[in-house]
């Protein structure tokens, strides 16, 4: 292996892999007529440096590009996934390795990554109330992130943590990269097909399918095949964020939107390694929010999508027009903090609510407990105003108001709002 003190790279060395790796490399990259490049560090932590200054030729790549392929061949723990003129991928032992060549690519270019970090889901300290619906009740499950984000990493761990709670677990991959336990089989397309492998699949009789990653919509529609055949699943998508992965689940009709919640019933979205955000999904039968109350003729199914710790509502998807959209409902979190138990409607008492606002009106949510109280609200210590909590455990106050202008205001500045039982 090159030393940190050798800055250049000899033309037999370049005939092995091993010659760029570390424990920090995360992956390398090599390019024709371009020196040889690695990202080091860890998932959302890493930086791409140069590993020489010698520039690489088309001749040592092209040599070495056989000689994965031979070795992928011959190599019982190793497989050619992919084969076609200009581009090839193969998984070889733990590397996945990425060859692409004229006349797909303008230049010869090999990229071998290398995951670094395996994890177990203990490592993400999640909370007791997330742990307890993973082990019973999420069974439709989306892990969401961009490239490098960390999401097959939280899938294997999800993997091993079902397999060990005594189910039959298999992954559909392409190409198989999980690194997950010897008991856990995993499964690649079937004669090119993931709907065939999935076929095969439902002979085995998992108890969860890992299926690594979803992007077309063969995908998406063999995960929502499976699930509605009554397998747990955990599907593994590229998106910026939660929303965005239910987005591509939409797309192109791929999961009709009264089956959502019943396909997917939570998102995981991780950054940088960890769970950034979960939300979770239920339909309803209902006004959608923003529309008037005297529109009851409105009311039709809708998918809730909540932040699932806080319990917030921040999207509704519905048909509107022949049209699937997904609309976001502005919601914050005001004050919890509650001190000692006290009892129900003491004055003074602050007072734990939620807002959210829409075109049409701001509603405040406190909960049963304190219906019929009347509460005022502050702003970072300013009085705003008094409004009564109805027998439902909430209050609407209309946008064009006086008072709903300025909690909408007093939202989007993001200032510190506060409720207190009037005395």
């Amino acid at each position: 292996m090159m030393s940190d003190d050798d800055n250049s790279l000899q033309s037999d060395e370049i005939l092995t892999l091993k010659a760029f790796f570390d424990e920090h490399t995360m992956s390398v990259h090599l390019v024709e007529r371009n020196p040889p490049r690695a990202k080091r560090g860890t998932p959302g932590n890493w930086e791409l440096v140069e590993l020489s200054d010698r520039i690489l030729t088309y001749e040592e790549l092209d040599i070495l590009a056989e000689a994965i392929m031979e070795t992928a061949e011959h190599d019982k723990d190793s497989f050619i996934e992919i084969e076609e003129e200009g581009a090839a991928v193969v998984q070889l032992r733990n590397l996945r390795i990425a060859i692409a060549r004229r006349p797909f690519a303008d230049k010869m270019e090999i990229s071998a990554i290398r995951p670094i970090v395996k994890l177990n889901l203990e490592d993400y300290h999640l909370s007791p109330k997330l742990m307890k619906r993973l082990e019973s009740r999420a069974e439709g499950i989306l892990v969401s992130g961009s490239p490098g984000s960390g999401k097959s990493t939280f899938a294997a761990a999800l993997a091993e943590f079902y397999g060990h709670k005594g189910n039959v677990v298999k992954t559909l991959e392409q190409p198989r990269d999980l690194q997950v336990e010897e008991s856990i089989v995993q499964y690649s397309p079937l004669d090119g097909s993931m709907e065939k492998a999935a076929d095969i699949l439902l002979l085995v009789r998992p108890d969860f399918v890992i299926y690594d990653e979803l992007r077309k919509n063969s995908d998406f529609q063999a995960y929502a095949d499976l699930r509605s055949a009554g397998v747990g699943m955990v599907g593994v998508v590229h998106a910026g964020s939660s929303i965005d992965a239910l987005q591509r689940l939409l797309l192109g009709g791929r999961v009709e939107l009264g089956q959502v919640p019943s396909t997917v019933d939570t998102v995981v979205h991780i950054e940088d390694g960890r769970v950034a955000k979960v939300n979770s999904l239920s339909l309803k039968v209902k006004l959608p929010t923003g529309m008037s109350s005297s529109q009851r003729d409105l009311a039709r199914p809708v998918v809730e999508v909540r932040d699932f710790e806080l319990g917030l509502l921040e999207y509704e998807m519905f048909t509107f027009g022949g049209e699937k959209v997904v609309v976001p409902v502005r919601s914050v979190t005001i004050s919890t903090a509650r001190g000692e138990e006290r009892r129900r409607g003491v004055p003074g008492e602050t007072v734990p609510v939620s807002l959210s606002y829409s075109k049409k009106k701001v509603t405040v949510y406190a909960g049963r407990k304190y219906a019929k109280q009347r509460v005022e609200l502050f702003a970072e210590d300013q009085y705003l105003l008094t409004t009564v909590i109805g027998g439902n455990g909430e209050s609407s106050i209309r946008v064009k108001t006086r008072q709903g202008a300025v909690l909408v205001d007093a939202m989007e500045d993001g200032l510190k709002i506060t409720a207190k039982i009037v005395e």
